[in-house]
């Protein structure tokens, strides 16, 4: 028996086709604020996916994440089949909610063909069985949090993560802008590379702004601090499965005028990199009372 964890964001992440081009996509309350941006991009992704030839395989996507989304209400994916040439496809996702633009994704595709290779090796880490199965913050302090957060917070959701320096999430220290995750989808599911891609797209959002906090002291816990994704990139290098083990290696090189840049790249646990993400995020420490 599948996972129903698994089951439900698979079921988000393959849409509802009402016309052509036309797409409508849940939500899923996972503890954020607002609808979980990964989501959001994982949608889009998929919508694109849907109107592209199989043999065409997404290598990278540029959102910009313009209005917060609203967990109880559905969201529909428009998308432009902006031009199919020889080798590459284009696509252009508009994510609508209440009448108003949250999401503009742009998504490329392109046929697999051979040429030159090179990659940057994977950072030295312990492997992921080496690393303890911890919560983010114990069982006292997670009392302290809102329920919301709470399922934020929980063990239960459809990834598994292995930091390799835990981080208290209640009460951070400044600490260096990077980290190393481990991470992967908790059961088995079908070998499906644009599906993999969709999961994927829907992880790489985890830990990315986080990592610009880091020098800071900052989280997203706390009261006084308001963050968001601002706008978000993937590319895909290589074939990968996202139920097995992949190595998010993160850092953020600025943050400035409340905003924070991160990059990342995922390796296998074989050290093949197979994707790199970059996203700008709000950082804002507020005065108690603000919005």
């Amino acid at each position: 028996m599948s996972n129903p964890v698994v089951d439900e964001l698979i079921n988000l992440l393959q849409l509802e086709r009402l016309e052509d081009n036309l797409f409508r996509g849940q939500s899923r309350d996972i503890g954020t604020r607002y609808v979980f941006g990964g989501q959001v991009l994982g949608q889009a992704l998929s919508a694109a996916q849907q109107t592209v030839d199989p043999a065409r395989h997404a290598h990278s996507l540029h959102a910009y994440f313009l209005r917060a989304g609203d967990v109880e209400a559905p969201i529909v994916y428009n998308v432009e089949r902006s031009r199919d040439g020889h080798s590459f496809s284009a696509r252009r996702v508009v994510a609508i909610q209440h009448g108003q633009t949250i999401l503009n994704m742009t998504a490329s595709f392109h046929v697999p063909e051979s040429g030159a290779e090179h990659q940057f090796p994977m950072p030295l880490v312990p492997k992921p069985e080496d690393l303890p199965d911890v919560a983010m913050v114990t069982a006292a302090e997670l009392e302290k949090v809102p329920a919301q957060r709470k399922r934020w917070l929980n063990k239960d959701g459809p990834f598994q993560f292995r930091h390799v320096h835990p981080r208290n999430e209640l009460n951070p220290t400044r600490q260096p802008p990077y980290q190393n995750v481990w991470f992967r989808l908790i059961d088995r599911v079908a070998d499906n590379p644009v599906l993999h891609r969709s999961l994927l797209a829907y992880a790489s959002d985890f830990h990315l702004i986080g990592t610009t906090t880091f020098p800071h002291a900052l989280s997203y816990l706390q009261p006084n601090v308001r963050m968001a994704s601002l706008d978000h990139a993937l590319w895909f290098h290589r074939p990968f499965r996202a139920d097995e083990w992949l190595l998010y290696a993160c850092e953020s090189p600025s943050a400035q005028a409340s905003r924070g840049l991160a990059r990342g790249m995922i390796f296998t646990r074989d050290g093949v990199l197979v994707a790199s993400t970059a996203q700008e995020g709000l950082i804002r420490v507020v005065e108690s009372g603000e919005t």
